[in-house]
């Protein structure tokens, strides 16, 4: 198995875990990727049609949506959440993975390369490395 196809197995694996977790999608308000309070947050529609791709959904639930993209920049998956305990529970429930980016209620997962591509588009910050760490480096 090549590594993003792993890549978005685990992805579609954590999304399913952090849905069935105690607690997942109760409280937390909404920031959109522009930084207001209270916006309507980005659907995985829109984060993917601001790099060019239609994404091909694996996920599709009230409080947590995955869909998968290919794009001439790379392959990516990206994953919105609901409320900002949903994106923690998901990013709590979710194997290790370098690196991602990450926005308000939204995550990428690729490699570096795409990532940063993707950054001067979508904004966000790149994680290095797993966030439960001490070690983790956020690049942006």
């Amino acid at each position: 198995m090549t590594t993003f196809p792993r890549l978005a197995a685990l992805a579609l694996l954590a999304g399913l875990v952090a849905a069935c977790s105690p607690g997942y999608g109760s409280g937390g308000g909404s920031v959109a990727a522009g930084g207001q309070a209270g916006a309507a947050p980005l659907t995985v529609e829109q984060l993917s049609a601001r790099v060019g791709c239609t994404p091909r959904m694996q996920v599709n639930a009230a409080d947590i949506r995955t869909g998968y993209c290919k794009t001439p920049d790379g392959e990516f998956v990206v994953t919105t959440f609901r409320t900002a305990a949903g994106k923690n529970a998901w990013m709590n429930a979710a194997p290790e993975y370098n690196p991602h980016l990450v926005g308000s209620l939204w995550t990428v997962l690729s490699s570096r390369e795409v990532l940063d591509l993707l950054r001067e588009r979508l904004g966000g910050d790149v994680h290095m490395t797993d966030h439960r760490t001490k070690k983790m480096r956020t690049v942006g």
